[in-house]
């Protein structure tokens, strides 16, 4: 029996079903061995040496690991095509006693089987150079996360953190939010004419004055232009006509993904990075079992192999006909500092059709395949073609420009449409036959006041395309880096768009005013280029971390001896501590505003902060009196009884004043529920009724 060793539980089925009778397949359920969580384990002295444990939680598993390989024949380690799953598979072997230099490392960009079987036979040593670049990343990583997280709590908030990655993306959208409040809009106007010919309605708009760009500022420049070309004859002045192609998109990076899942579906980050590895992982279709859909999730490479390749172009032949293939294959080319260590994100069979699999999946995992599988067959496309109309119409000394954009060719469109905040690809439509010379009929003339707007704040997506635009982060770090900075109330959404937090602007402020060195985009893009070398055998790790420490001791101290600080001052109110009798003060903490009793540390009461008069929002069952919302410190809505001293009634749902027709205790309004405090009564809300 051979032991086969992966990361995730959610594969085990599936690649069972591939590996067939004389394998057995165990799964780490991720890391089993890494830095500690508690304590720094990095010897700065000592070469940077870090300090390895096996993961507490998984004391049992790794016991169980240890007999299984024990008793197998040969243990080969499967864990994702990474650096991480590198790392993972070099623990791995450290836990078991093997040796990283022997042929114990398999790895498949999918789980088909063709792809695993292929990956039997072709065992290798673990990559020790992807394994450093790992380790590289892990202790830079910990020695800014345990050195800088503790002087910003100092001299900012309580428990804050700071990560070498996650500190530039904050800096970027606080950067943005700055750029906005400084923009000064411009007033300017826009003058548009409507005509008509042969019952076809077109515009067109005012672009020049005696054959040079014409921005018109204010009211009194576009009444003057009206009064120019008032009663006057459109005369069509030149026509020219031209063909246009648009190429198909790429098949899909990580970040490309999901950008896209984002702007076209609406799913965040986390949805679609969780969707993503359900369908790279195994998925149960009715009649299959459990298969997997997609490539591996994590790559920045735009390859796709030669059969996937041909499979696609013979697939397009069948469904849409040989004029949507091109002569030769569409290749693309990875940007500049992508690792390309994978292909690009596709689906695994061509045959496997999204509509064949819809009754079988979620609906975020249906809309996030259908994607994939749509921008997959569209890369392998032929280009779509447009006839364009650009017509010059002169009145007087000034111009005006009419453009008519029809497709001729859908190509690839046909299949996909690249998404535009500006809905640049819409096509203008046609304009009617003219001629050069002739007048057109012109119904109305019309202008408007606009102004130039600042840059959009970052969505998620924007800030997953700005930082792969710059070099900072990896694909297996996007996600996760803009999440926390939300989950730390560094940044709100306000709809789609990223908002920094009045602590997040605190926190890049004194971060540029002390680590600007080490915290700016450059320097970040750089040291992922460093962690490229040290992958291609290029640089040494211990002192690419070595470098790094030497420069960022120094800021360190500087910033630890500065008497700067940014620290909220509390504000005294006419609150009255109920415990002590000391006046409140509102405080600024991790999670905002709270009121904390002036006779700290003697006195540790402390209470939500509201700014608003409150408002009831139910009757207490206890006592009769009125029920308000409230916040925990860490921001989670609680209910309870306005006799604090007298009552101590509180739910985590709203009270209704109402009893259970069964058991007599009080309901609760749950969702678009009514249910029972103890009992399973409930029943739903009726529209109107509410």
């Amino acid at each position: 029996m051979k032991l086969v060793v992966i990361e995730a539980p959610a594969k085990r089925e599936t690649l069972k079903k591939y590996l067939g009778n004389g394998y057995e397949v165990f799964a780490t359920k991720g890391h089993i061995r890494d830095l500690p969580a508690k304590s720094f384990s990095i010897d700065l002295n000592n070469n940077y040496e870090p300090h390895y444990e096996n993961n507490p939680d998984k004391k049992e598993l790794i016991s169980e690991l240890k007999k299984k390989a024990a008793a197998a024949d040969e243990v080969l380690i499967a864990t994702d095509p990474d650096r991480e799953g590198e790392a993972i598979s070099w623990h791995v072997a450290n836990v078991l006693g093997l040796d990283p230099n022997t042929k114990c490392r398999i790895q498949f960009n999918e789980i088909s089987k063709k792809a695993v079987v292929k990956a039997l036979t072709e065992p290798r040593a673990i990559d020790l150079n992807l394994v450093n670049a790992q380790q590289a990343r892990r202790v830079l990583d910990r020695i800014v996360g345990y050195k800088l997280s503790p002087i910003l709590s100092k001299k900012i908030a309580p428990k804050l953190s700071a990560g070498r990655v996650q500190s530039v993306a904050l800096k970027l959208v606080v950067d943005r939010e700055i750029e906005i409040e400084n923009f000064k809009p411009e007033e300017y106007w826009n003058v548009t004419a409507e005509h008509i010919k042969d019952s076809v309605k077109f515009k067109s708009s005012l672009t020049s004055y005696k054959n040079k760009k014409l921005k018109i500022a204010n009211k009194e420049q576009v009444e003057k232009v009206l009064a120019d070309i008032k009663g006057q004859n459109f005369v069509v002045e030149n026509i020219k006509k031209s063909k246009t192609k648009s190429h198909a998109p790429a098949p899909f990076t990580t970040s490309t993904m999901q950008q896209d899942a984002l702007n076209k579906l609406g799913m965040s980050l986390k949805r679609t990075t969780s969707s993503a590895q359900e369908l790279y992982e195994g998925v149960e279709v009715k009649g299959e079992g459990k298969i997997a859909l997609i490539t591996y999730i994590r790559t920045d490479s735009t390859r796709v192999s030669v059969d996937a390749q041909t499979a696609c172009r013979e697939f397009v032949v069948q469904k849409y006909g040989k004029d949507y293939v091109p002569e030769k294959p569409n290749i693309y080319a990875s940007k500049k500092n992508a690792q390309d260590a994978h292909e690009a994100i596709r689906p695994i069979s061509m045959q496997v059709t999204p509509e064949m699999v819809k009754d079988s999946l979620t609906k975020d995992n249906y809309r996030l395949y259908k994607l994939i599988y749509e921008r997959f067959i569209a890369s392998q496309m032929s280009e779509a073609e447009y006839s364009n109309v650009n017509v010059s119409i002169k009145v007087n000394d000034y111009t005006f420009k009419a453009v008519g954009k029809t497709l001729e060719f859908a190509g690839y469109t046909a299949v996909y449409k690249e998404f535009s905040e500006e809905d640049k690809e819409k096509d203008s439509g046609k304009l009617p036959k003219l001629d050069e010379g002739e007048v057109v009929k012109t119904e109305n003339i019309k202008e408007e006041q606009k102004f130039t707007k600042p840059p959009a704040r970052f969505t998620e997506a924007s800030l997953v395309k700005a930082m792969e635009e710059k070099g900072i982060g990896r694909p297996a770090t996007y996600a996760a880096t803009i999440t926390i900075l939300t989950a730390r109330n560094y940044c709100t959404k306000d709809g789609k768009y990223l908002v920094p937090t009045e602590l997040g602007r605190h926190i890049t402020e004194y971060l540029d005013k002390f680590f600007h060195g080490v915290i700016n985009v450059k320097f970040t893009a750089n040291m992922e280029n460093r962690l490229d070398d040290i992958a291609e055998s290029k640089d040494d790790w211990h002192s690419v971390v070595d470098s790094f420490w030497n420069g960022f001791k120094g800021l360190l101290a500087n910033a630890d001896a500065s008497s700067l600080t940014m620290k909220a001052q509390p504000i005294e109110t006419d609150i009255i501590c109920e415990k002590c009798g000391h006046k409140m003060l509102i405080r600024e903490g991790r999670y905002g505003k709270f009121l904390g009793c002036s006779n700290f540390p003697k006195c540790k009461n402390v209470r939500p902060y509201e700014t608003e008069e409150k408002k009831p929002v139910g009757k207490c069952p206890e006592c009769g009196k009125n029920v308000f919302a409230f916040k925990t410190k860490r921001g989670k809505l609680f209910y309870a009884c306005e006799d604090k001293d007298g009552c101590h009634f509180m739910s985590w749902d709203v009270p209704t004043g109402e009893n259970c027709p069964n058991c007599g205790k009080y309901l609760v309004k749950k969702g678009k529920k009514i249910k029972c405090s103890s009992c399973d009564f409930q029943q739903e809300i009726i529209e109107g009724n509410e």
